[in-house]
């Protein structure tokens, strides 16, 4: 399938729209959520890997396939390693097959889990056999992916003498585990994150508690970058907090810099976005080793803007839905930028020539790409390949931008 992108005409210059619960706090509150089931949750997301998440914690037994949902594949098998009696099998896409966990399995090994590779070491699929712990204290990399660490911060929370986790190497996506820990006390447990050493332990027991999960900053990007490349356009997005515990929070600050204002309105239960009337930097230089899922949006962003820009701190996008760096530069340039990457950073040029039109953008079965390089068609008609792959974290995204006035068309 394929999706023209051909005009955009705002249609109400402050449309309103409410998006999906964040995925990022959704599968952390799941998990525990199975650990601890007096948690009751609102506004979980309506995505692919929520649902995927879901239908797992109804499991104890047999496989378990997690398609294309990296988040779920650690999360769960941290989880199903510490459910005494259940015996499954961990498998996925065969993307997933090529995306390592060696470090989890091997952290969680250390704590006594038994599991074994049923394919190439260090990958999945895995066999687990559920066993019980009480804690201890282990070490292990924090600069391949926050994940592992989240991973094992939640099943942490059920440990009779907690955890203690020695960090060996730098810290990357360091917000997505202060989240975690920020969510961890809010259900009582004691948890601390710092770059040398993560430590928790769970409550005695839990309390009944509602938690409301805020709307999904990363899902909010792919609109800041449609602000930005519109001439004069405000719109609304609900259900987001000046507090927020996500990492992506960021992008609020960050596209300031690229022309565009962020204002909470409490009444209204929401953000505006403005385009704002400022000359645009030439270039930006920005280390995205924190918040790298922005990473996307904010390349093809500038693309169209024109300007140049140099981002760092990318290497975990070689180990997502696909190599990313690779296929952003890949379709980059098919639209006419030039863009040189390394193992962790992206450098595009500061255009000079008028984006090439009607190129077909792929979309490598990565969500983040299909959301990313949308906006571009507010500059130029352009389309995209396999445009249901956002159905893994936004499945509504193609109806709020026919809702907001971009001209659609489905083809073969």
């Amino acid at each position: 399938m394929k999706l023209q992108l051909k005009s955009f005409e705002p249609i109400n210059n402050e449309s309103i729209l409410s998006l999906t619960g964040s995925k990022s706090e959704t599968n952390r509150l799941l998990i525990l959520q199975a650990l601890w089931p007096e948690i009751r949750l609102d506004n979980l997301a309506e995505c692919d890997d929520a649902h995927v998440m879901i239908q797992a914690l109804k499991k104890s037994n047999g496989p378990i396939d997690v398609g294309h949902a990296g988040t779920a594949m650690r999360f769960l098998t941290a989880y199903f390693a510490f459910l005494p009696g259940c015996s499954v099998v961990m498998t996925g896409s065969s993307r997933m097959k090529q995306r390592p966990v060696e470090i989890l399995v091997d952290a969680l090994v250390a704590l006594g889990a038994d599991i074994h590779y049923l394919g190439q070491h260090g990958y999945p699929p895995l066999a687990i056999n559920g066993t019980s712990c009480s804690g201890g204290k282990i070490s292990m990399s924090g600069s391949v992916s926050s994940q592992y660490l989240t991973a094992l911060m939640l099943v942490a929370s059920k440990f009779e003498h907690g955890l203690t986790i020695a960090i060996k190497g730098g810290l990357t996506s360091l917000p997505y585990l202060q989240m975690t820990a920020s969510i961890l006390r809010k259900l009582g447990a004691a948890a601390e994150v710092s770059e040398k050493e993560i430590y928790v332990k769970g409550p005695a027991e839990n309390s009944d508690q509602l938690w409301s999960v805020e709307s999904d900053w990363s899902g909010a990007s792919y609109w800041y970058s449609m602000v930005a490349l519109s001439t004069q356009w405000r719109l609304g997005l609900r259900y987001f907090s000046p507090k927020s515990l996500q990492g992506d929070r960021t992008i609020a600050d960050l596209f300031q810099v690229l022309g565009v204002h962020t204002e909470f309105d409490e009444k209204e239960q929401c953000i505006w976005l403005s385009k704002l009337n400022q000359t645009l930097p030439k270039s930006i230089s920005w280390n995205l080793i924190d918040t790298p899922d922005l990473a996307q949006t904010i390349a093809v962003c500038c693309f169209g803007l024109g300007i140049g820009c140099h981002l760092t701190g990318l290497h975990t996008l070689k180990i997502k839905e696909t190599d990313r760096l690779s296929a952003l530069s890949i379709e980059l340039t098919k639209l006419g930028a030039l863009v040189d990457i390394t193992e962790n950073s992206l450098h595009l040029s500061s255009r000079e020539h008028p984006i090439n039109p009607e190129v077909y953008i792929d979309t490598y079965k990565d969500h983040r790409m299909a959301m990313a390089f949308a906006p571009l068609g507010v500059k130029a008609p352009i389309g995209i390949v396999n445009p249901e792959v956002v159905t893994k974290s936004y499945p509504n995204f193609r109806n709020h931008m026919i809702e907001v006035g971009v001209t659609v068309v489905s083809g073969n």
